[in-house]
């Protein structure tokens, strides 16, 4: 789009919330006014919203299980979605997981070739994020050589068998659905679980191994619900310095002594606390152990998590925005946006200021979302 000067908005630039004007020109924000000027009073400006992690677009790219088989279709209409809820960086955060399914090697191969033909054609810069079960042993020779295909640089590590059980000889609960919903029988989806349980002794020198030939890679990496102060420790000794979701404040307090990105849900900001009994997010946030919230399971959340966050006092309005901008930049690496500096990227969400709702959304300038009575200022 052409070269604006947003003037009357209240803009977020810095630390301060004020009145002033916004210029954009070549898709970066520019210190010096650029000559079209476009009246927002009433709306506030704002850097826009990076999203470090968000398994949502599992919606669109699968509603009914075997419904969809052209995957690209799905990445546009989550993309829509994205825009609409102000983000303007997004991580797809797909498994590859023993479950199978949807979150099998198989399906997680199309989930990524589809993201990185499409990426190119719209505007919302979409980012993949493998979620890696630990215990895929046969798989831990070939991931790098899969991920340079995928054209995915960032993965996070989890292990969600559920071990007690298992070591107990006691199927999990709802395994049978699970199982039937992956297209495999119940019976051998149990012997799977076990077998992978039986090979747990292996798995901390095979992570060791493979950590170590990702971070040579310059794979990014992040570990998954860490419980305690010891789990963060093996991770962080590994290289992998990120972590997505703390279940417990010792493993938040390691992963700040460590020096390593603290990811939190916005879900759980907007609840009021963790769906299955895990640290709060505020408690933590007030703590100052959060750099970045994730949509996690929710596009709208990461804004109305923001919101909330200043509404209540936590902290002051720049720095709850900055949890979803600048913090998640800056734990992804992404030195060119996250605030609305001059030079920088000219992404940005506009808010308006009485509802708080997204009125329009741009990336490097160019729109992604605009919507109502606000698109009558820009088209005049």
């Amino acid at each position: 789009m052409s070269d604006l000067d947003l003037t009357g908005a209240e803009v977020l630039s810095g630390d301060d919330l004020q009145q002033t004007t916004l210029s954009i020109a070549g898709g970066r924000v520019v210190a010096d006014a650029v000559g079209r000027a476009v009246d927002l009073t009433g709306y506030m400006v704002l850097p826009g919203i990076v999203d470090p992690h968000g398994d949502g677009f599992e919606r669109h790219l699968a509603p009914r299980r075997g419904a969809m088989m052209q995957l690209a279709e799905g990445v546009v209409a989550t993309e829509a979605e994205l825009a609409a809820n102000g983000i303007t960086t997004a991580v797809l955060a797909q498994f590859v997981s023993w479950e199978g399914g949807l979150r099998g090697l198989d399906f997680a191969d199309h989930v990524f070739r589809a993201i990185k033909a499409t990426n190119p054609t719209v505007a919302t810069d979409l980012r993949a994020q493998l979620r890696f079960e630990t215990h895929l042993l046969d798989l831990h020779e070939r991931l790098p050589e899969l991920l340079a295909d995928w054209g995915v640089d960032y993965v996070v590590f989890n292990d969600h068998l559920p071990h007690a059980r298992l070591a107990e000889g006691r199927q999990p609960p709802r395994m049978v659905g699970q199982a039937l919903k992956a297209g495999r029988n119940p019976d051998a989806h149990f012997d799977l679980m076990r077998a992978l349980h039986a090979q747990s002794d292996k798995v901390p020198a095979a992570l060791d191994d493979l950590c170590a030939r990702l971070r040579a890679a310059g794979v990014r990496m992040g570990s998954h619900d860490d419980h305690s102060t010891e789990a963060r420790r093996l991770w962080h000794d590994r290289g992998v310095c990120l972590a997505e979701f703390p279940e417990t404040l010792e493993a938040a307090e390691a992963a700040r002594a460590q020096g390593g990105g603290i990811i939190l849900g916005a879900p759980n900001v907007v609840r009021g606390g963790s769906h299955n009994g895990n640290v709060s997010a505020v408690e933590l946030i007030a703590m100052g152990l959060c750099d970045a919230l994730a949509s996690d399971y929710h596009y709208p959340s990461p804004r109305r998590a923001a919101l909330m966050l200043a509404e209540s006092g936590v902290a002051d309005f720049a720095a709850c925005w900055h949890l979803v901008s600048k913090g998640p930049a800056e734990v992804l690496g992404l030195a060119d946006r996250g605030s609305l500096t001059p030079g920088l990227r000219a992404d940005l969400v506009i808010l308006d200021k009485t509802t708080k709702r997204v009125a329009a959304t741009l990336v490097e300038g160019r729109f992604s979302y605009l919507s109502g009575a606000i698109a009558e200022r820009f088209l005049r």
